[in-house]
C-alpha cells in the first residue's frame, strides 16, 4: 500500500515537470520578448500619445536598463525567500505592469510602467534557471537547458515578429496597446498554473526569517548605480551624440563595479556569490556565451535596419525575415542533447565560426534568394555556440549557487547586447552593413577562442579530479 502511494507520488511529480517547464519557459519568453516587442510600435505610440524622440527612446531602453540594474538583486531575493515564491512575485508584478503599459494615457506613464515591467522581469528571470537547476537532473536537465537557451536567445527576434503582427492587425482598434496587453491573460494563466507544479526541494528554498543585512543593501545600491551608469550611456549615447555626461557615467561605472566586486569578496552575506566563478573554465565560458549573444543582438539590430532602410521592407517583413534564423536555432537547440558526446564537445567551438562565416558572406552582398539558407545556417551556428556551452557550465554549478549562475548568465548577455548594439550599430550608421557585419564576425572568432579555453580548462579540471580520486578508489 505504501509502495503504491509512493509510486503514485513519483508519477504525479513526473507528470508535473513538463507543466513546470512550460510555465517557466513561457514566462521567460514574455520577459525576453518585451525587450524588443515595442520596436515596431513606436510610430503608432508617437501618433497616439505625441511621444517625443527622447520618450520613444525611453520606451525601448528603460525596460532593459532597469532589468540589467536589478537582475542580481532578483536572484538574491530567490535565494532568501524561495525561487518559486520569487517567480510568482515577479510574474505578478510583470503582468500588472504590462496592464499599466497597455492602458497608459500619456508617454510619461508608459515609460514609468515600462520601468516597472523591467523590475518584474528582473525578479522573474533569475528564478527560471534556478528552478530548472533544482528540479531537473542529468540528461533531463540538458534537454531543459537546451530549450531554455533557445527561448532566451530567440525572445528578442520573436518579440519583433509578434509586435509587427499585433500592430498590423490593429486588434479592436487598439493600435499599439495589444503589444503590451497580450501579456495580461498569459500572465494570469501562468500564475494559475504555477501553483500546480511540485513543491521545491529543501535544498533549493529558504523558508526561515530573512534579515535586512542578508540583502547586502549597500551592495544592491552600488550594483544598481554601477549597472545604470554603464548601460544608460551605451543605450542613449549614440542618439545623443555622445555628450560629456556619457563618458563621465562610463568612468563612474568602472569605479562602482570594481568596488562592488571587492565588496562582494569580503561580504559575509554577499549579494552575488563570486564562488560560482571558481570552477575551471567558468570565466571564459561565460565570456564566450556573452560574446555570442552580443554578436547576435548586433546582427539582429543592423540587419533589421538594413532591410527596412536599405531594402525598403516593411517592419512586418523585416520581422518575418528572421524566421529562417529561428528555425536553424530551434533545430540545433532541441537536437544537440541527443548527439554523441564527442560532437557536443566541439559544437561551442564550431558554432561561432559558422555564424562568423555566414555574416561575412552576408556582408559581401549576398543575393536575396540566398538569405534563407544562410539565415538557417546562422541560427544553427548561434545555437551550437551557446546552448551546449551554457549547459556544460551549469553542470559545474552546485544547486546552492544556481541563482548566482543564473544572474551572471543573464547580466553578461544583457551587457554584451547593449555594448554590441552601441558599438556595431555605430559602425553600421557610419560605414554601412559590410563593415558592421565584418566587425561582428571578427568578434565571434574571439568568442570561439574563449569557448576553446573554457572547454580545455574544464577537461583539464576533470582529468585532475579523476587522478586525485583514483588512489582513494583503490
Amino acid at each position: 500500500m505504501f509502495k503504491t502511494g509512493a509510486r503514485r507520488r513519483r508519477i504525479l511529480v513526473a507528470m508535473r515537470k513538463p507543466l513546470l517547464l512550460t510555465v517557466l519557459l513561457t514566462a521567460q519568453t514574455m520577459a525576453s520578448m518585451d525587450g524588443s516587442i515595442a520596436n515596431v510600435a513606436l510610430p503608432a505610440i508617437q501618433r497616439d500619445l505625441g511621444a517625443t524622440g527622447a520618450m520613444q527612446q525611453l520606451v525601448l531602453s528603460v525596460y532593459l536598463l532597469v532589468l540589467a540594474s536589478l537582475i542580481v538583486t532578483g536572484a538574491r531575493v530567490g535565494d532568501l525567500f524561495g525561487h518559486r515564491r520569487a517567480f510568482q512575485w515577479g510574474l505578478g508584478f510583470f503582468t500588472v505592469a504590462s496592464l499599466a503599459c497597455g492602458l497608459a494615457p500619456t508617454a510619461v506613464v508608459l515609460v514609468a510602467a515600462r520601468a516597472l515591467q523591467g523590475a518584474g522581469a528582473a525578479l522573474l528571470i533569475p528564478q527560471v534557471f534556478s528552478l530548472i537547476q533544482h528540479h531537473f537532473q542529468g540528461a533531463e536537465r540538458r534537454r531543459a537547458v537546451g530549450v531554455y537557451s533557445m527561448v532566451l536567445a530567440l525572445g528578442v527576434a520573436l518579440g519583433q515578429l509578434l509586435g509587427g503582427l499585433l500592430v498590423s492587425a490593429d486588434l479592436f482598434g487598439l493600435s499599439w496597446r495589444p503589444v503590451f496587453l497580450v501579456n495580461v491573460p498569459v500572465g494570469v494563466l501562468l500564475l494559475a498554473a504555477v501553483g500546480r507544479v511540485p513543491a521545491p526541494t529543501a535544498a533549493g528554498e529558504r523558508t526561515g526569517r530573512v534579515r535586512v543585512r542578508q540583502f547586502d543593501p549597500f551592495g544592491i545600491v552600488v550594483l544598481a548605480l554601477g549597472m545604470a551608469a554603464l548601460t544608460t550611456p551605451l543605450t542613449l549615447g549614440r542618439e545623443a551624440g555622445w555628450p560629456w555626461w556619457t563618458w563621465l557615467a562610463l568612468g563612474a561605472s568602472v569605479v562602482l563595479l570594481v568596488w562592488f566586486v571587492r565588496h562582494q569578496a569580503r561580504a559575509g552575506s554577499p549579494l552575488l556569490d563570486l564562488e560560482v566563478l571558481r570552477p575551471r573554465g567558468m570565466k571564459p565560458g561565460l565570456l564566450a556565451c556573452a560574446v555570442v549573444m552580443g554578436c547576435y543582438a548586433a546582427f539582429l539590430f543592423t540587419f533589421t535596419l538594413h532591410t527596412q532602410d536599405g531594402l525598403g521592407w516593411t517592419p512586418l517583413a523585416a520581422g518575418l525575415a528572421f524566421l529562417p534564423y529561428t528555425i536553424g536555432f530551434g533545430t540545433i537547440s532541441l537536437a544537440w542533447a541527443r548527439m554523441p558526446e564527442r560532437v557536443v564537445r566541439v559544437l561551442p567551438l564550431v558554432g561561432p565560426i559558422v555564424l562568423a562565416v555566414v555574416l561575412a558572406v552576408v556582408a559581401t552582398g549576398a543575393s536575396p534568394w540566398s538569405l534563407t539558407p544562410l539565415l538557417v545556417l546562422a541560427g544553427a551556428g548561434h545555437a551550437a555556440g551557446y546552448s551546449p556551452l551554457i549547459a556544460g557550465l551549469s553542470d559545474l554549478v552546485p544547486p546552492r549557487m544556481a541563482s548566482a549562475f543564473s544572474a551572471l548568465n543573464t547580466t553578461g548577455p544583457l551587457v554584451a547586447q547593449t555594448v554590441a548594439i552601441a558599438a556595431i550599430g555605430g559602425i553600421y550608421l557610419a560605414s554601412g552593413l559590410a563593415w558592421a557585419l565584418g566587425t561582428t564576425a571578427a568578434v565571434l572568432v574571439v568568442g570561439a577562442s574563449c569557448a576553446t579555453i573554457a572547454q580545455r580548462s574544464a577537461r583539464s579540471a576533470s582529468t585532475l579530479a579523476d587522478g586525485d580520486a583514483a588512489p582513494v578508489s583503490q
